[in-house]
C-alpha cells in the first residue's frame, strides 16, 4: 500500500532560516488573558501545552504593535514595553523547550478601534482613509507621517522579535483591520501611491515588508495573513474574480 499523502504533514520543512519538525502549524487565536495587555506565567504554559502537544509552529494571537492607537481590547498582548516584552521572553522559552517554533503576530486595529472604548484613548483611530466598520468617514485619513510612523512600529516589532529569539514573525492583514483597510477599495479611498487599483492598494503592506526585511536581514521569515471577508461582515469580498487574487498576489 502506497503511503498516505497525510504523512507529508509530518516530514519537517525549513522555511527561509527556520526548520519545523513538520508541517502541522497552530493558528493565531485573539485570547483576552493578557491584563493590562501583559502576557505572563499562565500565558506561556498555555503555549508550552500546544508546543508539547506536537504541532511544529506555534503563531501567537495578535499582539498591539508600538503605537498610540493600535490596540482596542486592553487584554490582549502588546509587543512592546519592557513588561510585556518580558512575557514574552518566557513564552519563547517555553515553546522551544516544547520543541515548537513560534511567530508573533503583528496587529493594528485601525479603525475598527473606536476611541474611547475599552479604555482606548480619545485620538482618533489610523485608517488609510479614515472610514470604519460602518463604512463612513469617521476621521481624517493616515498622513504620510503617520504612515512611516506605523510602518517602523512594524519593523521595531518585527525587529524586537527576532532579537528575542522568536523564529520569524507574522502580518495580521486580513479581517478588516489596518493593512486590511488599505487592500480595500471601499475602505482606502486615497488618491496618492497608497490607493488606486488593487496593486497600488497592496502598497502600504509591501513598504512594511520591505523595511521589515530591511533591517532583519534575509533569512528571517514573514508571513502576511489576508482574507477574502471582513470582520463580522462576511457579505463583502476583497477579491471580486480569480483575476484580482492573482493580481493582489
Amino acid at each position: 500500500m502506497s503511503p498516505s499523502p497525510a504523512n507529508k504533514l509530518l516530514e519537517s520543512v525549513s522555511v527561509g532560516g527556520m526548520t519545523l519538525r513538520n508541517r502541522v502549524a497552530m493558528a493565531p487565536m485573539t485570547r483576552n488573558f493578557a491584563p493590562g495587555g501583559v502576557p505572563g506565567p499562565a500565558n506561556a504554559a498555555y503555549y508550552r501545552r500546544r508546543a508539547e502537544g506536537g504541532v511544529g509552529l506555534i503563531i501567537t494571537e495578535g499582539t498591539w504593535i508600538d503605537t498610540p492607537v493600535s490596540g482596542f481590547l486592553p487584554d490582549a498582548p502588546n509587543f512592546h514595553g519592557e513588561e510585556a516584552l518580558a512575557g514574552w521572553r518566557l513564552i519563547v522559552e517555553e515553546v522551544h523547550a516544547g520543541g515548537a517554533r513560534i511567530m508573533p503576530q503583528l496587529w493594528h486595529g485601525g479603525m475598527i478601534r473606536v476611541p474611547g472604548q475599552n479604555g482606548a484613548s480619545l485620538a482618533a483611530s489610523h485608517g488609510p482613509s479614515g472610514i470604519d466598520k460602518s463604512y463612513g468617514e469617521v476621521a481624517p485619513p493616515m498622513t504620510q507621517c503617520d504612515i512611516d510612523v506605523t510602518i517602523d512600529a512594524y519593523a521595531r516589532g518585527a525587529e524586537t522579535a527576532q532579537l528575542m529569539g522568536f523564529d520569524g514573525v507574522e502580518l495580521h492583514a486580513a479581517h478588516g483591520y489596518l493593512i486590511d483597510q488599505f487592500f480595500w477599495e471601499r475602505t482606502n479611498r486615497r488618491t496618492d501611491k497608497y490607493g488606486g487599483n488593487l496593486r497600488e492598494r497592496t502598497r502600504f503592506a509591501v513598504d512594511i515588508i520591505q523595511e521589515i526585511r530591511r533591517r532583519v536581514g534575509p533569512n528571517f521569515p514573514i508571513s502576511l495573513r489576508f482574507s477574502q471577508w471582513k470582520y463580522g461582515d462576511y457579505n463583502v469580498r476583497l477579491f471580486n474574480s480569480v483575476s484580482d487574487l492573482a493580481q493582489f498576489v
